[in-house]
């Protein structure tokens, strides 16, 4: 073996292809063993210059490993052929961390694999691990009865939380979303409100509040609140799954839009409506009344607009995109979302919470 591709699940075929055009004499075999989202070459004229192609020239590719070494699917040989994989390539000095994928039934397990090769690199090397952030990653794919060792740079791994990320849920705590409900047919209300209520739980907002500002129909908000909560639920389920931490359920409120205006006239409003500035003056702005509180209420209307009364009350109103009418689901994300970039790039690498009493 030469070099494993990883692909889509589907283009297992036009990867095999396209590699093919690159080298028309290389052994190419996709799906091998009947794994779905796998080729592999088994033969090639140049592995190294056809690895690169592969890497350059075949958007289909997702991951290109050059097989350095194959061994049968034991743990002891499996580190016995990653120690000789690693020959000249890790230095005492340099970090790394052994990443394994199984495919087929084995008496072991992946993580059983990452600790015996991990433990045999750092008895020949003394080289320290570091999970998150290698300089060398030593590849393990165990395709059946056979397992293929590849060793590249740290650098190439693409990571959701890469070298100077900072989690960006904290920042969305501090604020309130005051949302007038979506009124009409019931099932548009349900539906509405779904969308919405998983928009908030996917920022993991500090509240939604449900806010009409007069008298409504109480089967059409009682469905616009059913759909938010179910909402809530829907996305909240798919986090505690896939989060390695414990998210965050939002609490969801109901308040008379006005009264709730009135009780947090100390803390910072901000209304998102066509009437007012656009983001980029109201930045600076923004950021001030950030820092300057535990809470921050965006308000935002639905199919009618926030009540012009309550501008007077606001220290802020804001135009997300001058001359759009953003529809009513996506108003509050747009405008979560706009505002964490518009403050992370006002700080300039600064704390966001500095100088506020609210969360780090």
């Amino acid at each position: 073996m030469e070099i494993l591709v990883k692909t889509a699940l589907g283009l297992e075929e036009v990867c095999a292809s396209r590699i093919l055009e690159l080298d028309p004499s290389a052994e190419v075999i996709a799906r091998p063993g009947g794994y779905a989202g796998l080729v592999c070459v088994k033969s090639c004229r140049e592995p190294e210059a056809l690895a690169s192609a592969i890497s350059s020239e075949v958007l289909e590719a997702e991951h290109v490993y050059r097989v350095l070494e194959t061994a049968m699917a034991t743990i002891s040989d499996i580190a016995e052929k990653a120690l000789r994989a690693i020959g000249g390539r890790i230095s005492s000095g340099e970090t790394f961390a052994v990443r394994t994928v199984r495919r087929g039934r084995h008496g072991f397990t992946s993580l059983d694999v990452n600790v015996a090769v991990g433990a045999a690199i750092q008895r020949e090397l003394g080289a320290p691990v570091d999970l998150d952030e290698p300089d060398k990653v030593v590849r393990i794919e165990i395709v059946g009865d056979e397992a293929y060792v590849s060793v590249y740079e740290g650098a190439l791994e693409w990571s959701k939380m890469g070298p100077g990320k900072t989690e960006a849920h904290p920042f969305f705590r501090r604020i309130s979303v005051v949302q007038m409900p979506y009124l009409g047919p019931p099932k548009s209300c349900r539906e509405m409100g779904s969308r919405i209520g998983r928009a908030a739980q996917s920022f993991e907002v500090g509240e939604l509040v449900i806010a009409p500002s007069e008298p409504v129909e109480a089967g059409a908000l009682a469905e616009f609140i059913q759909g938010v909560l179910e909402g809530r639920e829907s996305r909240l389920k798919v986090q505690e799954r896939t989060y390695a931490r414990r998210p965050s359920q939002v609490e969801v409120l109901v308040q008379d839009l006005y009264q709730l205006v009135r009780a947090r006239r100390g803390e910072p409003i901000v209304v998102f409506e066509p009437e007012g500035v656009e983001l980029h003056r109201a930045a600076e702005r923004l950021l001030e009344l950030y820092r300057s509180a535990r809470r921050i209420n965006f308000l935002f209307g639905s199919r009618e607009g926030i009540p012009k009364g309550v501008y007077r009350a606001a220290d802020l109103v804001v135009d997300l995109a001058p001359a759009i009418t953003l529809p009513t689901e996506l108003a509050a994300p747009t405008a979560l979302l706009a505002v964490y970039t518009a403050l992370k790039m006002m700080s300039r690498g600064e704390s966001l919470q500095e100088g506020g009493p609210g969360e780090a």
